[in-house]
């Protein structure tokens, strides 16, 4: 691939970076990444993603634009309010550059097609907002060995962690080997209960973009084996380091969870 000189123009800023230059952008040019969740935390991972020249981004989502994600689903408009998610962050993505490729996945994603969606991808980020679509993306990652950059939020707090657990060491956990198990129903409020921080949405969303684009880049340390929480209220950051799970029943020693197509980890 070889950049124009309106690319050139465009990119300046990454370009003039010597841990980038022409050959790191050509890279992100190429990347392919799947968005899960076009709401609080995809909005800014898909607009900085976009800005930054990934060259292909798939969105996830099948709800549609209401009034009250506009506080903080800041890829989405008030007048696209009852339009598919997925045609809105399109829209807006186009309007910061009109050179990427946007897929639109008009989907929930289910046991049955989670294979099927990532499969093209080169990294998947986790910006859905219940427990049983991290546990499938956790598992459908670790099968189709694709990194998963994850994160979370909650009333003022939220956390950002990088999944590899198909490589060696004690360094790579996945999902499960934080939480094994999902919770108790209700032990966990929704946001719809408990309210969301609009701003808290944007730290944590663009942390992971710049996740995704360290792992494209393969620059610095990715968090990976660690998880970083941030605190709005307290205006900090604390990091909580990850060990792998050696009874974790996906990426353990003995595993116990069959794989999307039928096979063991």
């Amino acid at each position: 691939m070889t950049i124009t000189d309106a690319q050139l123009e465009r990119y300046a800023r990454h370009i003039i970076l010597d841990e980038v230059g022409e050959e790191g952008q050509e890279a992100l040019l190429a990347a392919r990444v799947l968005a899960v969740g076009a709401g609080g935390l995809g909005a800014p991972v898909l607009q900085y993603l976009a800005a930054a020249g990934v060259g292909t981004l798939g969105v996830v989502d099948d709800d549609i634009v209401d009034l009250s994600n506009l506080q903080r689903q800041i890829v989405h408009t008030t007048g696209r309010v009852g339009q598919p998610k997925v045609d809105s962050a399109a829209e807006s993505l186009a309007a910061i550059n009109p050179e990427i490729a946007v897929v639109r996945i008009e989907e929930r994603l289910t046991a049955a097609n989670a294979e099927r969606l990532i499969a093209d991808y080169d990294i998947v980020v986790d910006g859905s907002d219940n427990f049983a679509t991290r546990y499938l993306l956790n598992d459908a990652c670790f099968f189709a060995r694709k990194p998963l950059v994850s994160g979370a939020l909650l009333r003022f707090e939220g956390q950002v962690a990088t999944f590899r657990p198909w490589q060696d060491g004690d360094d790579n956990p996945c999902y499960r080997c934080l939480f094994p198990e999902p919770p108790p129903a209700g032990l966990i409020p929704r946001c719809e209960e408990v309210g969301i921080f609009g701003a808290v949405a944007g730290v944590i969303g663009t942390l992971q973009a710049a996740e995704v684009l360290k792992l494209i880049l393969g620059l610095g340390e990715p968090l990976t084996g660690r998880m970083l929480m941030y605190d709005a209220l307290a205006g900090g950051f604390h990091e909580l380091k990850v060990r792998r799970d050696p009874d974790c029943a996906l990426c353990g020693s003995r595993p116990a969870i069959i794989g999307l197509s039928g096979h063991a980890g």
